[in-house]
């Protein structure tokens, strides 16, 4: 096996991607300037938080701080205060709060969206107050403008708090301007129809910090309402924001342990910082990604963990490479659609939906595994039809095993038809390597961004819908 292997247990096993008739050693050499010069620029993005070419969507000159995050010190984002802040919100809300809302879209949502997968799994809201050992039942609402889903969820919360007197609902507003359409209008919808219902409603605002000029809406609403606030902090996108308390507030209201988590980003970074290509998993994992796609026109990625409570990863995954490197022009003005386009999926589901299309559609994509080695919960399969041979074939193995037999069967199938796959694997499904791999990501981004000479910290795509859907809405008012 070829590629990196950490003390902590994590690993980049590149087999599939480097090698003769892969990625080769000459073309790594051959690319050797260019990423040594982008690391010192990367390096200096954290001393400095400056990243030459990067402008704010009104133009004007933005640091990129969210390297800063790992470190927990006093002048830093996350400062010790900050911190405790967070832990005493947890306290305060495990057994007085009956549900949270987490109102939020895009990075407000995507990466404490893997938080909670994690940490609590899809069946969390079924479990008793003392199996969730007092913490909340927890929705996510504000990642669309479905009225459908947002009446069931309406509809859900006031039949709840009829089996319990003095239920108590938190709503979670995260939006760094309190303009954003999707958070805010189902906020509101919700406000109004749990507070008619006779449902007590606290409400907590993430939000742009500052005050007085710079006061953002949702700031001034929170001020005059007497809402505690917290914050979307400055130099840190949304995509990046999961190490920030934009996602950390997920985790200090479900339980999870984001010490650890900050713990292990913050080991990665470390790890980052080392100028040699096989002692930095980020540096590795894009060069190789972007010699794929420039060199051997694989510029799809799938993305692609093996579990199914890591599909929020995949999906968090998709935000952060599609907003960062699809852009159509460089640093320099020059057109060049740049972008490798990711695609979400889950082993084994998708081998059974995608796999097809990987293993003999277009030679145009890189499949990205995510293994997890040992899982804290194991079932093994009965011996009671083993009469039947093909029944009889798996009895007596862990789900575990089976998983990772079916992993390596998909990436040993791939490769023997030229088809390029790597794997993240780590040793267990942790905050702290949670936090390690997603930190990995996205200082691969950092560097990626400096390969393509494009700004991978911007999001002018964005910028253009929103402009006509505001027109939009402001016919349909007029109407």
């Amino acid at each position: 096996m070829s590629g990196i292997t950490l003390e902590t247990g994590f690993v980049f096993d590149t087999e599939n991607l480097y090698g003769p008739g892969k990625i080769t050693e000459e073309e790594l050499g051959k690319f050797s300037p260019v990423y040594t010069k982008a690391h010192h620029t990367v390096m200096n993005m954290r001393k400095t938080g400056i990243v030459s070419g990067h402008v704010s969507k009104d133009g004007e000159p933005e640091r990129v701080l969210y390297t800063q995050l790992p470190y927990i010190a006093e002048g830093n984002i996350n400062s010790p205060e900050r911190m405790m802040a967070l832990e005493e919100l947890g306290r305060s809300v495990k057994g007085q709060i009956d549900a949270v809302i987490f109102f939020g879209i895009g990075g407000s949502y995507l990466g404490g969206k893997v938080l909670f997968d994690v940490q609590c799994g899809e069946f969390w809201n079924l479990k008793s107050d003392v199996e969730r050992n007092g913490w909340p039942k927890v929705f996510f609402a504000g990642n669309n403008v479905d009225s459908h889903r947002l009446n069931e969820l309406i509809r859900y919360l006031k039949s709840d708090s009829r089996c319990k007197i003095g239920y108590k609902v938190m709503a979670v507003v995260i939006s760094k301007s309190g303009s954003t359409i999707e958070p805010m209008s189902n906020f509101m919808i919700c406000k109004k129809e749990l507070e008619d219902s006779g449902i007590e409603l606290a409400v907590i605002a993430v939000t742009d910090p500052h005050t007085g000029s710079r006061e953002t809406l949702l700031h001034e609403v929170a001020r005059k309402s007497g809402w505690p606030v917290f914050c979307v902090p400055d130099g840190v996108g949304g995509r990046f924001s999961v190490f920030s308390e934009v996602g950390l507030i997920v985790g200090a209201l479900i339980g999870f342990d984001f010490q650890s988590f900050l713990s292990g980003a913050r080991a990665m970074d470390l790890l980052c910082q080392s100028a040699d290509i096989w002692k930095n998993p980020a540096l590795l994992n894009s060069v190789l990604k972007y010699l794929a796609g420039v060199n051997h026109g694989r510029t799809i990625e799938v993305f692609m963990p093996y579990g199914d409570c890591l599909r929020s990863l995949s999906e968090w995954y998709v935000q952060l490479l599609a907003e960062s490197l699809g852009k159509r022009v460089d640093k320099n003005g020059k057109i060049i659609h740049y972008g490798r386009t990711p695609v979400v999926a889950v082993g084994t589901t998708d081998m059974h939906a995608q796999t097809q299309e990987h293993q003999e559609g277009p030679l145009n994509k890189v499949v990205q595994f995510v293994v997890v080695k040992k899982w804290q919960q194991d079932i093994v399969v009965p011996h009671i039809y083993d009469e039947y041979g093909a029944l009889s074939s798996f009895s007596g193995l862990p789900l575990s095993s089976i998983l990772e037999a079916a992993q390596k069967s998909n990436a040993y199938a791939l490769a023997k038809e030229n088809r390029y796959n790597a794997a993240f694997i780590i040793p267990e499904l942790t905050p702290f390597h949670l936090g390690e791999l997603m930190f990995m990501l996205c200082i691969s981004i950092a560097y990626e961004g400096e390969f393509a000479n494009v700004d991978a910290f911007d999001q002018p795509g964005v910028e253009v819908y929103k402009s006509f859907l505001k027109q939009k809405l402001k016919e349909l008012q007029e109407e």
